[in-house]
């Protein structure tokens, strides 16, 4: 499980620190998982597979994908907990706070704008 674990951090772009941090474990703990001198917790393993949508079965025993599919609503969903997590000044969440606040006319007006924005990019 060591190798999957260093693979999974290199593949999400993550630090060790980073990885940590997003399970609620050290840099040395992490550290120590991809080293193999420490086998992480069914509850870790669990974390992990939650919070980067990783499948069990594949951080386990290698087998089949390293991610588990997901419907653009289900990633939508993850995307807006990892926002909720940042901390006040980060852009991701001022950015949803403002859209939080649009009324139905400044959504109509977005709207127009992005389709406009790929009609541009599809005559390109």
């Amino acid at each position: 499980m060591n190798n999957r674990i260093r693979k999974l951090r290199k593949t999400l772009g993550l630090s060790q620190a980073e990885f940590g941090e997003k399970i609620g474990v050290k840099q040395g703990t992490v550290a120590g998982y991809e080293k193999g001198i420490r086998t992480p917790l069914d509850a870790v393993v669990s974390l992990i597979c939650r919070e980067f949508n990783v499948s069990e079965r594949w951080l386990r025993t290698g087998e089949g994908d390293m991610f588990v599919s997901v419907s653009k609503k289900q990633e939508i969903e993850a995307f807006a907990r990892r926002i909720m997590s940042e901390t006040p000044d980060d852009f991701r969440l001022r950015f949803f706070a403002a859209l939080a606040e649009l009324n139905e006319e400044h959504w109509k007006l977005i709207e127009e704008i992005v389709e406009k924005i790929s009609e541009i990019k599809k005559s390109e």
